[in-house]
């Protein structure tokens, strides 16, 4: 007898869903769903986004790459940039690809599943929501920002801790989920939110009205992939617990277990990214805190190129031992 598929749903955007994917889709027995974020304001996808007023295709595009089983190959043509004086400059071809795709179909949804039949992606992706929006962190002083951009740059030497983030819609009263989002989070088996920055790739796929309602009722599993570094203007002096707490109370439940990194990055690494007002993040000792909640840690650590993230195949290593270790 052939033996079910999980169903793995992942939320989240950026690099870190990037490489989270990368080491699932070589996964045995799994069928992985990415739902993704639609506030990214930065670079060629902002400039798409202005110019042209469609949705934000840069994450999209990370999570069809990262779902192919050429990802390097397509990775090198589609993420190289135009050079020149034109309107072109600065625009990567994959941008240019899903935005051309989705124009056609006139339909970014419809435009995105093109792509990943063009790549062959091992996986479904899905936008969160189809609606054009951008996000507001309310500040401890009072003040706004808007944009993701804007949010995830500070600009000042020192910025006030964020209060509160929000969508405000462009075009309609509010913001409306992409109708499957719902339905694969309904049938999922596993949620894995993360890893990414909180405020800016995590938290804003759960402002879309009717997903933490969906994550609230699913008989899923849920794991949170918890930074290996904090982020500042976002994540300053956080502790694992935080980004936890954070979670929780934007998704009005726990979680049933969170993911954690053990291995520190060499002291001149953390040197360079205290320059950029970045700390490793420590895990709380207090028993008390965890309650029934599951620590998963391990080595999940890549310094490759001098960045710190979480390396692909580890991380995909002990997911894969934590669903083996639950009997559905």
């Amino acid at each position: 007898m052939k033996r079910k598929k999980q169903k793995i749903v992942t939320i989240g955007g950026g690099s870190g869903q990037f490489a989270l994917l990368s080491g699932l889709r070589d996964l045995k027995g799994i069928d992985i769903t990415a739902i993704v974020s639609m506030v990214d304001s930065g670079g060629s996808t902002g400039r798409l986004r202005d110019e042209l007023g469609i949705l934000p295709p840069g994450d999209i595009l990370k999570c069809v790459l990262a779902l192919s089983p050429q990802r390097d190959i397509f990775r090198t043509l589609l993420l190289k940039r135009y050079t020149g004086n034109g309107r072109l400059n600065g625009h990567n071809a994959g941008n240019m690809l899903l935005t051309m795709l989705a124009e056609y179909t006139r339909s970014f949804a419809t435009g995105v599943n093109a792509l990943s039949e063009i790549l062959d992606a091992h996986g479904t992706i899905l936008p969160v929501t189809v609606d054009k929006a951008t996000l507001v962190a309310h500040l401890t002083d009072g003040s706004r920002i808007y944009g993701q951009k804007a949010i995830d740059i500070p600009r000042e030497t020192q910025r006030e801790k964020i209060q509160d983030i929000y969508l405000v819609p462009h075009h309609h009263d509010r913001v409306s989920v992409y109708p499957p989002v719902i339905e694969v989070i309904n049938s999922a088996d596993f949620i894995l939110i993360g890893p990414g920055d909180l405020f800016t790739s995590i938290i804003p796929n759960l402002l879309v009205p009717g997903v933490k309602e969906a994550i609230r009722e699913t008989n899923a599993i849920i794991f949170y992939i918890v930074n290996i570094m904090t982020k500042y203007g976002e994540t300053d002096t956080f502790k694992g617990y935080d980004f936890v707490r954070n979670i929780e109370e934007y998704i009005g439940r726990s979680i049933d277990g969170m993911i954690y990194n053990t291995m520190k990055p060499t002291q001149e690494i953390l040197e360079q990214y205290r320059e950029q007002k970045a700390e490793f993040v420590e895990i709380d000792d207090n028993e008390k805190l965890w309650k029934n909640r599951k620590i998963y840690s391990s080595d999940l650590l890549s310094l490759a190129g001098g960045i710190v993230r979480h390396d692909s195949k580890k991380l995909a290593s002990l997911i894969s031992d934590i669903i083996s270790s639950y009997k559905r």
